[in-house]
């Protein structure tokens, strides 16, 4: 009896020890561990749903990496830029990378905000920033070709729209904007 009580009690406790152990040692390294499995995964999704699915969480994850503080400033130029208060947007991620210079996701944001307030060459600097810091973030590749296709580089577009598709070949819209800019790079070359 006395064993057996001795045991349940062994086993009441195991559970928060277990879970302890199961922690991650660094947040930062399980995060990037698991964001090095789902990029490895998008590049081979099956079909567009299913790379959706991946890249919001892959897009979760890069969020995760800002200090509370950044992530509320963020947070406040995202509002700003569906407000279409481009100017305001980008002073809230100019906050932001001063206080996270390291943190991709303000440096992208801010490269929309330019772009939408009509600074493409200053957008195209953060583009560059974002992808210093991570050279697999599909979505400043697409951003960038995006640019580059309204500013009549459509050879560049192209080249930075297949660097995006070779990260996530089924991008919503992806082979469809490819096809388009082939279209549009093969009519400039004859």
């Amino acid at each position: 009896m006395r064993a057996g009580l001795l045991l349940l009690a062994a086993l009441a406790c195991t559970p928060p020890l277990l879970a302890v152990a199961q922690a991650p040692a660094n947040p930062t390294a399980a995060r990037q561990g698991e964001l090095d499995r789902l990029l490895i995964a998008l590049a081979t999704a099956p079909d567009e749903t299913a790379g959706r699915l991946l890249e919001g969480r892959i897009r979760m994850l890069w969020a995760q990496a800002a200090t509370p503080a950044v992530a509320l400033l963020v947070q406040r130029g995202s509002r700003n830029m569906e407000a279409d208060a481009h100017a305001d947007a980008v002073e809230d991620f100019d906050a932001a990378l001063t206080l996270q210079p390291d943190f991709a996701d303000a440096w992208l944001l801010r490269a929309a905000a330019l772009s939408a307030s009509g600074d493409n060459a200053a957008a195209v600097r953060d583009l560059r920033q974002v992808l210093v810091l991570n050279p697999r973030r599909f979505d400043a590749l697409d951003l960038l070709s995006r640019i580059q296709e309204q500013s009549g580089d459509n050879t560049g577009a192209l080249r930075s729209l297949e660097a995006a598709l070779a990260i996530h070949p089924k991008m919503a819209g992806g082979d469809d904007r490819l096809r388009l800019l082939r279209q549009k790079v093969e009519g400039q070359a004859t």
